[in-house]
């Protein structure tokens, strides 16, 4: 499990913070990047707001991000502006034994801003119920040919227990990558906590819709299926869903393709399936981005992903026309929670040497997790 520790002695408290202006608190923030140069790195997932994106070192995605922290050698801290389970992952990664030994047996900090800022998609699975979804599928079928295979959206806990397991880590980008070095191995995948990403992912390959029976963790029983909706089974469903991505709608599609005939339809692989079939192009955080960059001028988009990104796409591709594809507001709310006051609170108090919220995960679980992560990296 990952702890988030408080200095024991005294620190600036936030409250004070939420009534300082933006201006104020820029300059704050700025004066401490400045005096600490290339010590410190502040870490931007693309979810994030504009003026936290704006004093970010890095921005990318979860993944992108936790591995370009790893391979900094000049930093003496992270503060990541994303979710819990990003920091934990550059947690595992920029703290891993080799680092660490390189470093004289030093730790580097990984920081979150605010400990509020949790991923409800991740929330969906607790290690208890996947370790009770495995005892059970073991009752019907022969677990040892099952891959567990944990969405990068997920806790230390889970990528540790895929690790254990001999399973490994997806990101979007990846996902159907790593289901092939599954199926290479072995004949079943438990794939969790989106359903969606997995289903959307094995379709494209080739597995039947029929093969793939969600596994709700609140049933009595084998998830809610039958033995023989397991037996028959090549993917194995998490009942989980990013509930940003699930706003949209096949409706919304419909109605921007009625308004506008040439509009291109752009979603991430956490949309439904029935908002996938429908969509021109279907991508992870990063090959969003890519798409719009090359992009011809005068491009008609319909995004369907987090608000934030699209409405920063938009600014910065001006030549090009771009929507949000839901008429309702999806915005990623525990992203939202890392604001200017939040950031630059806990990097005055990392400066006067009272570090807070710094995410450390437990050697077991990391060691774990970093092997069902480095099985990642090797997949081609």
């Amino acid at each position: 499990m990952s702890v988030a520790a408080e200095s024991t002695t005294m620190t600036f408290p936030l409250r004070p913070y939420k009534s300082l202006e933006n201006e104020e608190l820029t300059a704050r923030i700025q004066k401490i990047r400045d005096a600490m140069g290339k010590r410190l790195l502040i870490l931007g997932h693309h979810y994030q707001q504009d003026e936290v994106i704006a004093l970010s070192d890095l921005r990318g995605d979860s993944y992108r991000l936790s591995a370009l922290a790893a391979a900094n050698r000049d930093c003496q801290a992270i503060v990541f502006c994303g979710v819990h389970f990003m920091a934990e992952t550059a947690d595992i990664l920029a703290n891993r034994p080799e680092r660490v030994a390189e470093r004289g047996g030093v730790r580097i900090p990984v920081i979150l801003p605010d400990l509020a800022a949790g991923c409800s998609m991740a929330d969906m699975a607790e290690l208890e119920q996947v370790e009770d979804c495995w005892q059970q599928l073991g009752e019907v079928i022969d677990v040892a040919d099952v891959m567990p295979v944990t969405y990068v959206n997920s806790s230390a806990q889970l990528k540790a227990f895929c690790g254990r397991h001999g399973g490994i880590v997806c990101t979007s980008a990846n996902a159907a990558a790593v289901l092939q070095w599954a199926f290479a191995r072995r004949s079943r995948v438990l794939f969790f906590p989106d359903q969606h990403l997995g289903r959307n992912t094995a379709l494209r390959m080739g597995v039947a819709l029929e093969q793939m029976p969600v596994w709700d963790p609140k049933a009595p029983e084998l998830g809610g299926n039958s033995p023989e909706a397991i037996r028959s089974s090549r993917v194995v469903l998490w009942k989980g869903h990013c509930s940003v991505h699930q706003m949209f709608l096949p409706a919304h599609v419909d109605q921007f393709r009625e308004k506008y005939p040439d509009i291109k339809i752009l979603v991430h692989p956490e949309c439904m399936k029935e908002v996938v079939d429908k969509a021109d192009a279907v991508g992870s955080t990063g090959a969003i981005i890519r798409m719009v960059e090359e992009a011809p001028p005068g491009t008609r988009w319909a995004i369907g992903t987090e608000l934030h990104l699209v409405n920063r796409l938009k600014r910065e591709h001006p030549e090009q026309e771009i929507h949000f594809l839901s008429p309702i507001v999806c915005m990623c709310a525990t992203m939202y929670r890392i604001d200017l006051a939040h950031l630059c609170w806990a990097l005055e108090n990392l400066a006067a040497g009272t570090p807070v919220n710094v995410i450390e995960v437990d050697a077991e679980t990391a060691a774990y997790a970093l092997e069902a992560l480095q099985r990642m990296l090797e997949v081609k």
